[in-house]
């Protein structure tokens, strides 16, 4: 009776600390906790879907009304990976290309033989956002102000990696890319719906 009893008393003080070391010595979990949560690497493209906060301050697209597009944005999952940083818009050479907002051209030459006009835009936070447009025959200088809606300069007929000819239009806070369709307000995204319209000239049936 004595042992059973002494036995006992073991059993209670030494599974509380057994218990304990075990938990020190787990693993941590995989999942996501409430420090991890939504955090981004800096200099990464912001996830699909994430809240950025673009202002919607393009009053205009680069090129046309309501250009087709051919490649939408397609963040990579990390820095270096596969992806689309920006959207391809059809674009004939020698069209013109606009400033969607106003800003100052914070670069306008050519990066490995590809005409690139960029566009710092006004009152967009610290840093400010960035478009960048290519290829482009520049018609602005560095540290030009531009308005929204004001020519930046022409597509180029050559330097697309587009299959039918485009401009590629990007959009950049700091290092890091973000949705270029982003800067659009609704009205300029949607498209008008179908309207019936007179039909004249043709004798309306007796």
């Amino acid at each position: 009776m004595r042992k059973s009893a002494f036995t006992r008393a073991c059993a209670r003080l030494v599974l509380p600390v057994v218990l304990a070391l075990a938990a020190l010595s787990a693993p941590p979990p995989s999942g996501p906790t409430a420090a991890t949560a939504g955090a981004g690497a800096p200099g990464t493209p912001a996830p699909a879907g994430e809240d950025t906060g673009t202002p919607a301050v393009g009053r205009t697209w680069p090129v046309g009304s309501r250009p087709r597009v051919l490649r939408g944005w397609e963040p990579p999952v990390t820095a270096y990976g596969r992806g689309h940083r920006g959207v391809d818009l059809v674009a004939a050479p020698g069209t013109p290309v606009r400033a969607v907002a106003a800003g100052r051209v914070s670069f306008a030459g050519r990066v490995a033989g590809k005409g690139v006009v960029s566009v710092e835009l006004t009152g967009t936070g610290d840093p400010p956002l960035r478009t960048t447009y290519e290829p482009v025959r520049a018609s602005v200088a560095e540290d030009d102000e531009v308005t929204a809606g004001e020519v930046v300069g022409t597509v180029e007929p050559a330097g697309s990696h587009c299959t039918a000819p485009c401009v590629h239009w990007g959009l950049l806070r700091g290092g890091r890319y973000l949705d270029p369709l982003a800067l659009l307000p609704p009205w300029l995204l949607r498209r008008d719906p179908p309207r019936l319209l007179p039909v004249l000239g043709v004798p309306v049936p007796g």
